[in-house]
């Protein structure tokens, strides 16, 4: 599953609001299903957020394993 703590953690690090960022991106409800661990969020979506943060994939985004 896919964790998105590190994309919000780099929005208080430079203290951006989510709907700044989802204004820059142009991802308004993406963006919000993002705060959801283990939302499935296209490739397009990741590379677009990655350009408005000048940051990459590692930066955003966490492999955490299923709990099954």
């Amino acid at each position: 599953a896919a964790s998105y703590k590190k994309l919000f953690k780099l929005l208080i690090d430079r203290d951006m609001k989510k709907i700044e960022l989802a204004e820059k991106a142009d991802q308004h409800s993406t963006i919000t299903k993002m705060g959801n661990d283990g939302a499935v969020v296209s490739s397009d979506v990741l590379v677009k957020t990655c350009a408005s943060l000048n940051s990459t994939m590692d930066d955003i985004v966490e492999i955490v394993p299923d709990n099954k």
